[in-house]
């Protein structure tokens, strides 16, 4: 009988460590995420200012993402976790310092989440690649359950937690936990870091070389183009209701309330995850990922048709549960039709394209709330006779008939995803691997 042998560095106990830290990390990134889209909110009373906010806060990650990948690969991944994690507090503290000073501008408040967003690029890709360094191969299953639970607890304790807080306090106290966190991985980090092997600083190729072969193996293969590109198209509408379910939600309930329906509904994501470790899915991939889109696009729909705070539970619980298995089926489809020897570098490229629906929905949807549906949908406008009388007028009623449209788009999308015969013949390829 064979003994494992652990390789030095690699340690289970030192990854529980820092995935420990990255949790904290997380829950208190989720804490300021949802008190600032509140506060902005509330000073505001606009949509697109929250949706700015969230753009923001999004897109300087995004877009650095690739190239702090390539930085993780060539220095040393628990120092640029460190850096990451301390100088992203910097645009946390310039927004405390601006709210002690009286109310924050709208401004300043985007200063600081870009501030922050640009540092937080360094922390993604150097903790997924410190993972490798700690772990054998036999222990990334394990592993990598945790690594998804702690992502998300954004969405399962955060809210709920924050909702709460703010009950008794204001931003002001969300902003304090959250920075304090960043004592807690910082001292994570520095425990890990000791005992591995840091990198020296070399690299045989150039980032844009890497870039572009990124580039090659996603658009050579025209399945996989289409598949990112069809991806996309579904982040749009995605982002159009991350986008607007706090504003239509403070028009009829309070913050401790919303707090409770985001924990709420992203359980179901959490089901369904669970679901799919026990009973692993093996064929009929495209066909799963056009029916869970489907129900993600009807759910949607539902999701903005009522100002009923049980019906939200229950159509965002199951919109939730089935995003799991539309990115398990875009995972493998994409996983299992590239070579191996080219998928980190077409992975980072996939995670930009992929994802520039979430800008564009961050840059229109607010504005096109604000100043097009809203209007239509309060007394008076033009379709509170029509459409009002089957979804109800009011502040947040254009808000959910954008969602409801965006839904609607979905499906048809959808559909159209199962018809498209590239896509098709990327399980007939894929079939043929074994996804490591």
């Amino acid at each position: 009988m064979k003994t494992a042998v652990i390789k030095p560095g690699k340690s289970f106990k030192k990854f529980l460590l820092l995935w420990s830290g990255q949790l904290v990390s997380t829950i208190g990134n989720g804490l300021t995420s949802f008190g600032l889209g509140i506060y902005v909110f509330q000073q505001t009373g606009k949509a697109s200012a929250m949706a700015l906010v969230t753009l923001l806060a999004f897109m300087p990650s995004l877009f650095l993402s690739a190239f702090a990948g390539v930085l993780a690969d060539r220095y040393d991944r628990r120092l640029l976790m460190i850096l990451g994690d301390s100088l992203s507090a910097i645009g946390l503290v310039f927004i405390l310092v601006c709210l002690l000073r009286g109310e924050a501008q709208l401004w300043q408040i985007c200063v600081g989440v870009a501030m922050s967003s640009v540092f937080s690029s360094l922390l993604d890709p150097a903790y997924k690649a410190t993972v490798t360094d700690l772990l054998t191969k036999e222990q990334y299953t394990q592993a990598s359950g945790l690594v998804q639970l702690a992502g998300s607890a954004k969405f399962l304790i955060s809210p709920i937690l924050a909702g709460f807080l703010l009950t008794i306090a204001d931003i002001k106290l969300l902003l304090v936990i959250d920075i304090c966190t960043f004592f807690v991985t910082v001292g994570t980090t520095l425990a890990v870091r000791s005992g591995i092997a840091s990198k020296t600083g070399h690299q045989v190729t150039s980032f844009i070389r890497e870039f572009i072969d990124g580039w090659n193996a996603v658009s050579r293969n025209k399945g996989v183009f289409v598949l990112v590109i069809m991806t996309s198209v579904l982040t749009f509408y995605l982002g159009v209701m991350e986008t607007l379910t706090i504003p239509m939600l403070l028009t009829f309930t309070n913050s401790s309330m919303i707090g409770t329906i985001e924990t709420i509904v992203a359980s179901g994501m959490l089901v369904s995850s669970m679901m799919l470790g026990f009973l692993p899915i093996k064929k009929d991939y495209v066909k799963i990922l056009s029916i869970s889109l489907f129900c993600v696009g009807a759910c949607m729909a539902a999701f903005g048709a009522r100002e009923n705070i049980v019906w939200i539970c229950i159509s965002g619980f199951l919109f939730f549960a089935m995003l799991p298995f539309a990115n398990m089926s875009l995972d493998f489809l994409v996983r299992t039709n590239m070579d191996n020897a080219v998928q980190g570098r077409a992975w980072a490229f996939i995670g930009i394209l992929s994802q520039l629906g979430f800008v564009a929905a961050y840059t229109l949807s607010g504005v096109m709330a604000d100043y097009v549906f809203t209007p239509l949908l309060v007394e008076g406008g033009a379709l509170a006779g029509s459409v009002g009388k089957v979804i109800g007028i009011g502040l947040g009623r254009g808000m959910g008939f954008l969602i409801i449209i965006a839904g609607v788009l979905l499906c048809v999308t959808s559909a159209v995803l199962y018809k498209l015969r590239s896509v098709r013949m990327l399980e007939d390829r894929g079939g043929l691997c074994i996804p490591e």
